[in-house]
């Protein structure tokens, strides 16, 4: 007898001890329960960014229709007022961290910033590295030339030989390579610098994106130097930079871009800084470019 009533306290024991693992199991898938979808809802950046109120964006502030300085010196154009709207409606303050481009994607890695805007290629070699938001401008690549002779390029392959200025880490200077141009690099200088040397001849030729060349070139119109007349090549899609994996970010920047696009806010800043509505893809032949790595 006395051995049955010890069995039945053993039994009685390992009910309490399995019922306490029970309870510590659930607990503790609770609590993972709890994490995953707390991850699902947000992501460390975006939390980041929620706690301090503030995108903190970089941009160069030297694109003549992009991210400029205005005549009475505040910073503006058309990424400046799609980034400061986006934030408007994610309830953020946004400041601008003014930097060279060959600047702006190591800062976006390294955390100096939260995005960057300043009409960035989504490039897929770029998209193994960082988020990319939905476009908010569609655009195609030209080129300044001298008037007076088109600085000797009538096609691609006249390139070679040729002297292109240009970012250090551009789309533009990698396709003035691929057709053997020899790249003159600049650190954050205005359009200004660029383009009097085209047509002093210290360089040849500036590739860039159709809507900032046709407005660096009209706001100089005593340089020898026009948009090439007959070249239109690499179509591109501009969008905001993001760090990889911030993907709640991504969706919050994503969800006021498609807000803006439906309501008319894009295609009125386009027009507004380019005349032209750049929200939305060019019409007529574009030349892709074959063999490109970007």
């Amino acid at each position: 007898m006395r051995k049955f009533s010890l069995y039945l306290v053993f039994l009685a024991i390992i009910a309490v001890l399995v019922a306490c693992g029970d309870s510590d199991s659930t607990e503790e898938e609770t609590s993972n329960q709890g994490e995953d979808n707390s991850e699902e809802v947000t992501d460390e950046r975006w939390a980041e960014i929620q706690e301090a109120g503030e995108l903190v964006v970089g941009t160069s502030g030297t694109l003549i229709g992009a991210s400029y300085y205005d005549n009475n010196d505040e910073l503006t154009g058309y990424d400046v007022e799609v980034l400061r709207e986006i934030g408007n409606r994610l309830g953020l303050d946004v400041s601008f961290e003014i930097m060279g481009i060959d600047s702006m994607l190591p800062a976006v890695q390294n955390g100096r910033i939260d995005v960057a805007a300043n009409d960035i290629e989504a490039t897929d070699k770029r998209k193994e590295e960082f988020n990319f938001s939905e476009p908010y401008k569609y655009s195609y690549s030209t080129m300044a030339v001298r008037e007076s002779d088109n600085s000797g390029i009538e096609t691609l392959d006249d390139l070679e030989g040729k002297k292109a200025g240009g970012g250090a880490t551009t789309i533009y200077s990698q396709i003035a390579e691929h057709f053997g141009a020899e790249v003159i690099t600049y650190g954050n200088a205005p359009n200004e610098a660029y383009l009097s040397d085209v047509s002093n001849a210290r360089t040849d030729v500036v590739i860039n994106d159709y809507y900032l060349t046709k407005f660096g070139v009209a706001a100089f119109p005593d340089f020898d130097l026009h948009l090439h007349p007959t070249l239109k090549f690499h179509p591109t899609e501009q969008a905001v930079v993001i760090p990889k994996g911030a993907d709640q970010l991504t969706e919050e920047i994503n969800n006021a871009l498609s807000e803006m696009r439906e309501d008319g806010t894009l295609s009125e800043l386009a027009i507004q800084f380019y005349e032209e509505d750049a929200s939305i893809q060019p019409e007529g032949e574009i030349e892709v470019i074959e063999g490109l790595e970007l």
